[in-house]
């Protein structure tokens, strides 16, 4: 079964960058839709970038375009999420998984903390 990791949280200030990456154990993700999502505190679960696996396009919520950009590594083990202009609300745990649903079992995801 698929298992996708999120590493590279951190805390940053606001105004700053960050990079996430998204592995599978011991497999690629060039065959799948992989996106980015997240979940603050009191609030659920949402979808933030998407990459499709067929067309190489790329999909983002209202909330973080032209500041957030997903991407893939020539090799397409990893799907990275460069995260600018980073706001006190982008705080959240981000998770990695396909494009669902369904969605494969979720990883702990990775804390990012946007605060001065």
């Amino acid at each position: 079964q698929l298992q996708l990791v999120a590493s590279g949280g951190d805390l940053v200030q606001p105004g700053g960058s960050l990079r996430l990456s998204c592995a599978a154990s011991g497999r690629t993700l060039g065959h799948y839709a992989v996106a980015w999502y997240r979940q603050a505190p009191g609030k659920e679960r949402e979808g933030v970038a998407c990459s499709s696996a067929s067309d190489g396009g790329t999909y983002y919520s209202d909330s973080v375009k032209d500041r957030f950009t997903i991407s893939r590594d020539s090799a397409r083990k990893t799907v990275s999420l460069q995260m600018n202009s980073l706001k006190p609300e982008d705080t959240a745990v981000y998770y990695c998984n396909i494009y669902g649903p369904p969605f494969y079992p979720w990883g702990q995801g990775t804390q990012v903390t946007v605060s001065s």
